[in-house]
């Protein structure tokens, strides 16, 4: 039985959501987000029965980024669910809008679950992108001072 776990990712909080694959609940935790938020979210997931587990993160490219980006380099299976596909997972469920963080962090989880093709996380390689600013950096340094050394050379010819 593979566990997916649905995240309701915030600035200050964390809610997560275990279920099976029927849907059950199996458990909930609200971590504080903050540098131990990985190693309590694993150490939770890994009391829970299972094969394996998917971490299913609501926008994992927008305030969900820091955590998915972490639980991606740890090796874990994390998917992308996208606000408007849980909310509708929320609403179409119930019947209702309760919107809070448990039954927002269980749609994503079922969205998940339900959803087939939904964006794999996968890890950036910030080197390569701090890499590949520097040298633009460079570039835009070294186009300045042409211009400013161009510049010189104009004034210098009207005096």
């Amino acid at each position: 039985m593979v566990t997916t776990i649905g995240i309701d990712p915030h600035k200050a909080t964390h809610t997560a959501v275990a279920i099976d694959e029927s849907e059950r609940v199996l458990d909930e935790v609200t971590v504080q987000a903050n540098r131990s938020q990985l190693k309590t979210l694993v150490d939770w997931a890994q009391q829970l029965d299972g094969d394996g587990r998917i971490w299913a993160v609501e926008a994992a490219g927008g305030l969900g980024y820091l955590l998915s980006q972490q639980l991606g380099a740890q090796g874990e299976r994390v998917v992308d669910v996208p606000p408007v596909l849980a909310s509708r997972v929320r609403v179409l469920g119930s019947g209702k809008s309760d919107k809070n963080d448990p039954n927002d962090a269980r749609s994503v989880a079922i969205a998940a679950l339900r959803q087939p093709g939904l964006a794999v996380v996968r890890r950036e390689d910030h080197a390569q992108i701090l890499r590949m600013l520097a040298k633009r950096h460079l570039e835009l340094t070294g186009l300045r001072t042409q211009a400013v050394c161009r510049l010189h050379s104009v004034l210098v010819l009207l005096r």
